[in-house]
């Protein structure tokens, strides 16, 4: 994709290990506004399985996190009518597991606001690989204020 993604347009010397585009080792995932919903896809690397062919857990909850953190930034930027999202942190996050994910090709994440307010969000997302819902997670994204050690980590 030739296109920015978000957190390139908006984060683009993040060091996050999800999400970070200037992070050289970390997952480095790019969240696309489509509508109602935020997508992403990733490839897998050998490095990030658990086992031959299968993702590892801790890979899919940060895939997950990452990627529903933006999504909710993107809802809040434009729930505000602002310019720029505002820095946002995980408040709590679920991650359920429904199957195996297989690491031999792409992944899809898909995000999606449930409810908002005017400083957080609580985002349903899914992972999908070979056409099936792999794993699924629900949480809740605030935005910060000026102070905490995150604010200006965009």
């Amino acid at each position: 994709m030739s296109e920015k993604s978000l957190q390139e347009t908006y984060a683009p010397h993040s060091e996050c290990f999800g999400c970070g585009p200037s992070n050289q080792k970390g997952l480095r995932i790019r969240s696309f506004p489509q509508g109602e919903e935020v997508i992403a896809e990733w490839t897998p690397e050998p490095h990030h399985e658990a086992f031959p062919g299968m993702l590892n857990g801790g890979i899919i909850g940060s895939l997950l996190d990452c990627h529903s953190n933006w999504a909710a930034a993107w809802h809040l930027m434009n729930r505000a009518g602002a310019d720029r999202p505002p820095c946002t942190v995980t408040a709590d996050y679920a991650i359920k597991l429904f199957r195996p994910t297989p690491s031999k090709g792409p992944v899809k994440l898909v995000a999606v606001v449930t409810e908002s307010t005017d400083d957080r969000a609580v985002i349903d997302a899914k992972l999908i690989a070979g056409e099936k819902v792999c794993a699924t997670c629900r949480g809740t994204f605030v935005a910060v204020k000026p102070g905490h050690p995150a604010y200006h980590r965009w």
